[in-house]
């Protein structure tokens, strides 16, 4: 129960869904949480169901200047960073690609995209003086095995697995790791939007692709976050695990 003791992470997206999930399993494993979200209440409820070594911090990863306060954060509480989770995502709901709206082809871009740019900047240096440090993005299956219905979402999750393998042999010689995972559809607040409705029959249906017959869980992810985040994975950087019950099969 100690696979992270010690080590500081920040985890966007942290109030609800995967990034719950991250924040609660790694505190488990003896891991400080900055559990950073837009919902601060949401980022709060988590935080204080984690105990004391958790924080929780109100961030709208679309902006530079409150990246650096998440990050000004972590280090006034706890005194470095270690981890960085890039799990905050945005995307428009399934359907026509020439239907989706510029404003939100661009807030998909600035959180899916540009917040990795920005939290790279922010981190990089303390992990580079710390000695090394693990970056981990959430992509997604759809960056690897895209269907019609999401495609502008789909990009920003190639264009994250491609960032990931860049960044990986860039800051490589920093010690600094890079990976992203990459689920298949899961229980959290945006499976409506990638489903266009949420019913019965889509359930199915999205259930159906999926070799083990079941969809994601926030602890399916959590888990391989974790094993991602510490030294048991040293020597992995530049993947993109997919955590899809079979989906890319």
């Amino acid at each position: 129960m100690d696979r992270l003791k010690d080590k500081v992470a920040i985890i966007t997206g942290a109030a609800s869904g995967f990034g719950e999930g991250m924040a609660k399993r790694f505190a488990e494993e003896g891991a400080k949480v900055v559990v950073a979200d837009l919902n601060i209440k949401g980022a709060e409820r988590v935080a204080s169901e984690i105990g004391d070594v958790a924080v929780a911090v109100q961030t709208d990863v679309s902006l530079k200047s409150e990246i650096d306060e998440m990050v000004a954060t972590a280090i006034d509480a706890f005194g470095r960073v270690d981890i960085m989770i890039n799990n905050a995502g945005y995307t428009h709901r399934n359907g026509d690609l020439l239907q989706v709206p510029e404003d939100v082809f661009d807030l998909i871009t600035s959180v899916n995209m540009k917040a990795i740019y920005y939290s790279t900047l922010a981190v990089a240096p303390i992990m580079e003086k710390q000695g090394g440090g693990s970056i981990i993005t959430t992509a997604s299956t759809a960056g690897l095995r895209p269907r019609p219905g999401l495609t502008w979402y789909n990009a920003s999750k190639g264009w994250a697995i491609t960032a990931t393998k860049s960044m990986a042999v860039e800051l490589a010689p920093k010690n600094i790791r890079v990976n992203c995972l990459c689920p298949v559809a899961g229980e959290t607040g945006m499976l409506a939007q990638f489903m266009g409705e949420d019913t019965p029959e889509l359930r199915a249906k999205f259930r159906a692709s999926i070799p083990l017959g079941r969809l994601s869980t926030p602890l399916d992810i959590a888990n391989a976050a974790l094993w991602l985040a510490s030294d048991d994975a040293a020597f992995i950087t530049g993947v993109a695990l997919e955590v899809d019950g079979g989906r890319c099969i």
